[in-house]
């Protein structure tokens, strides 16, 4: 994985980088897994510290903190629910309507982890709301989708989408083969966080065009 970081906002307290697809957020297990967004950052920002992660298919704004207090406020505003989190994906077939809510408890499937699956006994509150912004241009049989997670379960977005009945494009563990086979990657980007800085208690709204729509951001390329 040779690409580099992007880095969208740098300030004494925080970081915000768009993480590309493909690119683990934190390192994993064994030596082949140590290269990760956070050992990136840790060369040129030593002291970063991890606040959320995203999925290595997933690309997009992934935020880290510079110091322990940071870190710790940060955490808290993303586990109380006060960071607003906007994805863009596309997504198989067209669903019923403009918008709407997915509200399925998920916990992770055992048997085939690190899946995750719906299960109303002993998954955990997930809630997403999304809305449909218009058919892909150049992918047929597919919709541009703007995806806003309540909660941050792991696969959250994924589970929820495979559940609707249009599963994210590119994905290799919830969609079809011939769904998964649409696109060379993983279709999901986190497009936009907004979080009241720790610091300064000012609004931070940071963005990051999705690379699978166009610049205008309403529709896909």
């Amino acid at each position: 994985m040779t690409v580099e970081l992007s880095y969208l906002h740098v300030d004494e307290s925080l970081l915000v980088i768009d993480k590309p697809s493909g690119l683990l957020a934190v390192p994993g297990r064994g030596e082949d897994k140590q290269d990760c967004a956070l050992t990136r950052v840790q060369l040129r920002f030593p002291e970063a510290l991890v606040v959320h992660r995203l999925d290595q298919p997933t690309s997009g704004l992934m935020m880290l903190a510079r110091n322990l207090e940071t870190q710790r406020r940060l955490s808290t505003a993303f586990a109380e629910r006060q960071v607003r989190k906007v994805y863009h994906a596309v997504v198989a077939g067209r669903p019923a309507g403009i918008s709407g809510t997915v509200n399925l408890p998920l916990c992770c499937d055992w048997p085939h982890r690190p899946k995750q699956m719906v299960n109303w006994e002993h998954g955990k509150p997930s809630v997403t709301h999304w809305r449909a912004l218009g058919p892909h241009a150049q992918i047929e049989d597919s919709i541009c989708m703007e995806l806003r997670p309540v909660t941050g379960r792991s696969h959250q977005l994924r589970v929820h989408m495979q559940a609707l009945g249009h599963p994210i494009l590119g994905d290799g563990l919830y969609a079809p083969e011939e769904i998964r086979q649409k696109a060379s990657r993983l279709l999901l980007h986190a497009t936009l966080l907004e979080v009241i800085h720790p610091s300064s208690g000012e609004k931070l709204v940071i963005h990051s065009l999705s690379p699978f729509f166009d610049q205008t951001g309403l529709g896909c390329c």
